[in-house]
């Protein structure tokens, strides 16, 4: 890592941590996806900090930061942007959407139907959007925080699988324990401490951190234990649907990132084992539970197939 480098990923997570209160896993989680160029899907209760944890990672990097609340009568175009006649000048111009953006919180993603769902999918995928036949870059860094509620299903549109696979990381954040939440109460009495939060890293530095990230060494023994677990998921008696291609491929990233973000320049065991469950549960079906309580079922599965795959020394 170059010396102007040095200490920015600490200098991010103990940045965004003044301001998101005993959240320490779920900002670390944040920037595993940044670094690895994905994007990551928080399901949790409202009110839990999903808003501001996504204002903290703009800030933090000088990036631009838009929130999307997805209705029912949400259209691709309050996304994306339109092109709209411009009659003094006899054509059209193309107006900018929400997504043109660094940090992107995609609020209450299921509640709106999937052609507008897949218009954000789009634009996570390519990083561009089309409109009109016209290709229109991203800004970079790009990151989306999509959220939903796991307990309202009524009035939603649940993510199928394939949607779920573009997200490399689902994770929840929980309620504080009673002393953060003391710490919230004191520290939002005043207005949102995050509107003066300084920023910690530029663009700049965001892309060659990323590109560093890649670099990160993987030995031949941990891609055959990524497999290994990716295997056992495919022939498990317990899962109706396993891990994809791009699942075991999103694991192997977020390792990367991970490793990179606790000071190394190669993945150990323990950084695969610590993002399984976030990476891989929401890439699977149980063939029992499809519905209520899934989640929990699922997770308590991919812990127990992990825990059966031999560790590479």
């Amino acid at each position: 890592m170059s010396v102007d480098l040095n200490g920015v990923v600490a200098n991010l997570e103990s940045n965004m941590r003044q301001v998101v209160l005993g959240k320490d896993e779920a900002i670390r989680m944040c920037v595993v996806a940044l670094l690895a160029g994905e994007h990551i899907l928080v399901e949790d209760v409202p009110g839990v900090g999903k808003t501001l944890l996504g204002k903290a990672l703009a800030r933090s990097v000088d990036g631009v930061f838009s929130r999307i609340q997805f209705t029912p009568d949400l259209l691709p175009s309050d996304i994306v942007g339109s092109s709209i006649f411009n009659a003094s000048g006899g054509d059209f111009v193309f107006n900018q959407g929400p997504i043109f953006s660094n940090v992107v919180l995609a609020d209450e993603i299921n509640r709106t139907p999937p052609r507008t769902q897949s218009a954000l999918l789009e634009a996570m995928s390519e990083v561009c959007i089309s409109v009109d036949g016209k290709s229109h870059e991203l800004p970079r860094p790009f990151i989306v925080i999509a959220t939903q509620n796991p307990f309202d299903f009524e009035g939603t549109y649940p993510l199928p699988e394939s949607q779920l696979d573009r997200f490399l990381l689902r994770i929840s954040m929980g309620y504080p324990d009673r002393q953060r939440e003391r710490d919230v109460l004191l520290t939002h009495r005043e207005g949102e401490p995050v509107d003066n939060l300084a920023a910690v890293a530029s663009s700049e530095q965001i892309a060659e951190l990323q590109n560093l990230v890649q670099q990160v060494a993987v030995k031949d023994e941990l891609q055959e234990y990524i497999l290994d677990i990716t295997d056992t998921t495919r022939n498990s008696d317990e899962l109706q649907v396993g891990i994809s291609t791009r699942g075991a491929l999103s694991l192997y990233r977020a390792s990367q990132a991970l490793a990179f973000v606790k000071g190394r320049s190669y993945i150990v065991p323990d950084d695969i084992k610590q993002l399984v469950i976030p990476v891989f549960a929401h890439r699977v079906i149980a063939k029992r539970y499809l519905h209520g309580g899934q989640r929990e079922v699922v997770e308590t599965m991919i812990q127990r197939l992990v825990d059966e795959v031999p560790v590479p020394n």
